[in-house]
């Protein structure tokens, strides 16, 4: 029950970050650089967060605890993994924002 919290949680946290990684482009593309920023910064929290959660799991199996492979699991990681990607994007696209609003 543990791990399914565990998955759950980093679920959340990174379906979250997804949102606001995405608000933060609007508000950058619609000339809001600060409040994108903001934004920015509150995704990036929280998907330490998860990022952290994920961690935990990764020491567990290596110090021996047997976690077991499920959807869940899987679809976890699929959620974190596209935050991580969205966060990197995130950030080009509101750098190309503000580029392009200084032009």
């Amino acid at each position: 029950m543990e791990l399914q919290n565990d998955l759950i949680e980093i679920i959340s946290l990174s379906g979250n970050v997804k949102k606001k990684f995405l608000k933060a482009v609007k508000y950058a593309k619609n000339d809001e650089a600060e409040k994108a920023e903001e934004i920015y910064r509150e995704a990036d929290d929280q998907l330490i967060n998860a990022h952290l959660k994920q961690t935990e799991l990764i020491k567990k199996e290596a110090n021996g605890e047997k976690i077991e492979s499920s959807l869940m699991l899987t679809h976890a990681q699929d959620h974190l993994m596209t935050a991580i990607l969205l966060r990197d994007m995130a950030k080009e696209f509101m750098d190309l924002y503000t580029r392009l609003e200084n032009e």
